[in-house]
């Protein structure tokens, strides 16, 4: 229990650096080429935050536990909308009025309702994963297309603050100790949980997706502190989209996916929920203030202790 805890701890170490070289690298590579903050959290920030969910749920299902593999992903969406924009929202009120911000969640609410038809379905087979991985690779293409030409003089003329090779340096060094806090942490909470007798489906959906979405939490906390909230949001609105299609695309073109029931029954039409909730909050408020994010957090709470 000892060797679990002080993993726990160095992993928590890992992530809290790495999110803040990851975001000050990614903040200057968005100036060096001209990119909006909001896009920059949607590639780069957003791709590199969701690894731990492609290995851990890659590797979940190579080993015969696709509860954990898909638990993994719907639990990542939920916990990156209530737990950390609600964690982040607490500490520094999110202003949404963001431009493309629409068309990204239009885009998130989209892969949920995929991830809800599928979960009826019950499998997720080479041919949907490889479509799915498809889709995000076209709305990628779309998206860095379109907010680049949609650009001022003044964003293109943005300052860059770290030399190139410092910039590499930060995000490369940031991604890596993401990575491997992420992994520290989920092996030590999996290896906790099991000595208490809890199921592999709520591990999946619990602790092994708040410990793959730890990146995104790390990453969006120290954003909110550094008044970056198009960092904070873009980053959770790209991983959920990448989550959805990328994660298990990949994953089902490796080898195929069931769904468990009791998921595509509450879990996945909860995520789904959530997720129109946010858009909803956003439509009409035009921001993520302190009352909702501390709401968020409530809900979340109540979300996992009914899970257990």
């Amino acid at each position: 229990m000892l060797s679990n805890l002080l993993l726990l701890a160095a992993g928590l170490v890992l992530l809290t650096l790495g999110a803040d070289y990851l975001v000050r690298g990614a903040i200057s590579f968005a100036n060096r080429l001209g990119m909006p903050p909001l896009l920059i959290g949607l590639t780069v920030v957003g791709f590199g935050t969701s690894m731990p969910e492609l290995l851990v749920s890659m590797q979940a299902a190579l080993d015969g536990a696709p509860a954990i593999a898909v638990g993994n992903v719907v639990g990542s969406n939920i916990a990156n909308i209530l737990l950390i924009l609600g964690l982040a929202a607490a500490i520094s009120p999110i202003p949404a009025m963001i431009p493309s911000l629409k068309r990204d969640m239009v885009m998130m609410l989209f892969a949920a309702v995929v991830m809800l038809g599928l979960g009826y379905l019950g499998l997720i087979g080479f041919l949907t994963g490889l479509a799915m991985f498809a889709l995000l690779s076209a709305y990628l293409a779309w998206v860095t297309y379109t907010d680049r030409r949609r650009m001022s003089a003044e964003e293109a003329e943005l300052v860059v603050k770290l030399a190139g090779w410092k910039e590499a340096l930060f995000i490369a060094g940031g991604l890596a100790g993401l990575f491997i806090g992420a992994n520290l942490l989920i092996d030590a909470a999996t290896s906790i949980a099991l000595q208490f007798g809890i199921s592999e489906a709520v591990i999946g959906l619990t602790i092994v997706a708040v410990g793959t979405s730890l990146p995104e939490l790390a990453t969006s906390v120290v954003a909110a502190f550094r008044r970056q909230a198009e960092i904070a949001l873009g980053n959770v609105v790209g991983s959920n989209i990448f989550n959805i299609l990328g994660i298990l695309g990949l994953t089902a073109m490796v080898v195929p996916v069931p769904v468990d029931a009791s998921m595509a029954s509450f879990d996945i039409p909860f995520m789904l929920g959530v997720s129109l909730a946010l858009v909803a909050l956003i439509l009409l408020a035009g921001r993520i203030g302190r009352p909702a994010g501390v709401a968020m957090l409530a809900i979340y709470t109540g979300y996992v202790a009914w899970l257990f």
